[in-house]
């Protein structure tokens, strides 16, 4: 009879430690119920501490949106406004809050999460998947309300508004990558967390939400150019062009394969980036 060594050649691994990719995946999907749960019950711990509960996740947004368009859209001035401003407005506002909200609870996933993190067992990436999932959640009824108000402003519901659906699937995918980027950059550097408001801003203001960049830069080619592969602002520009008509909102065909590369490559970049260091975000130091 013969006896194996079994630190060679078996199936254990170092608690703690970083499994293979391709198990680590795995066992990421066989806990998406987990995922799901646990973005659920953050929605319903924050409208218990709120006494107007699921209301705030349209008025946040829709606040937002009117006090923008009264400073920018006086600032503006009617020549430099796109067709359907208000509506024009409301789309940006309510898909980048989607966008920057996944972004700023995402990259704080694991690090508000500490106690769970070191008390079980599970794969961390779940915590980033489940902060956008819960974004995701809140971002539903306010593509209902979005719509609403679209119709109120008289354009009428077209068969090209279903293109929404896959849309922000591809956002949805992107939001993961970026979120599992952050959240191991925020482990590794806590002051990040007081840098988000700063870099959601910035992002905000080169992103056009209350301006056109093909009318505030007709003639600088180069700046339309660069814009043009901006992820953030593809996807406020698909989601114009697919809910309103006019001549502002003819975007080619590109667009939707920039976005699709973006949120690939962001998707596979936050995979690979946050695995390798799944061994570390239990540590307490």
């Amino acid at each position: 009879m013969t006896t194996t060594d079994p630190t060679r050649g078996g199936t254990l691994t170092k608690v703690g430690g970083r499994p293979p990719l391709r198990p680590y995946l795995q066992d990421v999907w066989s806990r998406r119920e987990f995922v799901y749960s646990l973005a659920r019950f953050r929605i319903e711990a924050e409208n218990q501490r709120n006494r107007l509960g699921m209301a705030w996740v349209v008025l946040r947004p829709l606040l937002n949106a009117a006090i923008y368009g009264l400073i920018f859209g006086i600032l503006l001035g009617s020549n430099s406004r796109p067709d359907h401003f208000l509506e024009f407005l409301i789309i940006g506002v309510f898909v980048f809050e989607f966008f920057s909200s996944s972004f700023t609870q995402g990259a704080k996933a694991v690090t508000s999460n500490q106690a769970l993190v070191q008390s079980l067992s599970f794969p961390r990436m779940s915590l980033p998947l489940s902060a956008v999932t819960q974004r995701l959640l809140l971002f539903v009824p306010m593509i209902a309300v979005m719509l609403v108000i679209i119709v109120a402003f008289g354009t009428w519901p077209q068969p090209e508004w279903l293109l929404l659906i896959p849309l922000t699937a591809i956002l949805f995918v992107f939001n993961c990558g970026l979120a599992m980027i952050t959240a191991r950059l925020t482990v590794h550097f806590r002051d990040l967390t007081q840098l988000l408001p700063f870099i959601t801003r910035l992002i905000f203001y080169t992103t056009g939400i209350f301006f056109s960049f093909d009318r505030r830069f007709s003639t600088h080619h180069t700046v339309l150019r660069i814009v043009d592969f901006q992820p953030v602002h593809e996807f406020l520009t698909l989601a114009r062009a697919v809910l309103l008509k006019g001549p502002d909102y003819n975007v080619p065909m590109s667009y939707w394969l920039y976005s699709s590369l973006w949120a690939i490559a962001m998707f596979a970049l936050g995979v690979v980036f946050f695995w390798r260091a799944e061994e570390r975000y239990g540590r307490t130091h």
